[in-house]
């Protein structure tokens, strides 16, 4: 069984004052024993997030154990300051900072040796859905990004639509099925069925506490990889809930 994974994304937002949105959602998390919840806020901001009872990730991580790389943050350098998880191949990243699948391959390989669990972000972009080759390029960052060895205990995938991030817009249930099912078929062709078979896929484009439920109960659909709506325990707290609830 796949356990649910609600993961809170805060991206450049955030400061220690923020920091106490943390005990309410800590105190959600842990009355819905059956999910896993993480959050992954500012690298500035996880060390002193660390001990808040819930999972602390990066958003980032340099392919390089160290290195010449000014601002860069390496894998290693985010598990000493508290860091579980790590998120690589975010759109905006791929989008704003040129990366290809390539460079995200690299830096979940980083991540997994540092023994932090990557969550590959996939999607695509508009265009690419108007054009009818949604699943033709979500498979190609899937063979492109993921590592060939990667088990399901080291791996996370999110599909985020990169035309819903941000918009409010949402995909239709039946899409969202179509590509949680493809990219469950995908991974298996990569890894083995056995293998794809315990990734978890998150749902991760416009998830809030109205939609988070019908979202959850797809089937493939293993959590959210959420963006605006985890900055406060008052709007992420539902999306836990409701993930409790679908089971």
């Amino acid at each position: 069984m796949r356990r649910t994974l609600i993961v809170g994304n805060w991206k450049m937002n955030g400061d220690r004052a923020a920091l106490a949105e943390l005990g309410g959602i800590a105190t959600a998390a842990a009355a819905c024993p059956a999910i896993d919840v993480a959050i992954c806020p500012p690298a500035t901001l996880i060390a002193a997030a660390t001990g808040s009872g819930i999972a602390i990730g990066g958003q980032d991580c340099h392919a390089a154990a160290r290195g010449a790389h000014t601002g860069c943050l390496s894998a290693g350098m985010l598990v000493e300051a508290g860091a579980a998880l790590c998120i690589v191949g975010h759109s905006e990243r791929r989008c704003d900072q040129h990366e290809t699948d390539a460079d995200v391959r690299a830096k979940a390989i980083a991540a997994m040796a540092a023994g932090m669990i990557a969550i590959v972000c996939v999607g695509e972009t508009e265009a690419e859905r108007d054009a009818g080759d949604a699943v033709a390029v979500v498979a190609a960052q899937i063979d492109g990004s993921v590592p060939d060895d990667a088990t399901p205990d080291a791996l996370v995938v999110a599909y985020e639509p990169v035309w819903a991030i941000g918009t409010g817009r949402v995909p239709s249930i039946a899409d969202v099925a179509e590509m949680h099912g493809a990219i469950r078929t995908r991974l298996s062709a990569k890894l083995g069925a056995a293998a794809a078979g315990g990734v978890r896929i998150l749902y991760g484009g416009s998830m809030n506490g109205a939609n988070a439920a019908a979202l959850l109960a797809v089937a493939d659909v293993d959590g959210g990889l959420v963006g605006g709506a985890s900055l406060t325990a008052a709007a992420f707290v539902p999306i836990i809930e409701a993930a409790q609830a679908v089971g």
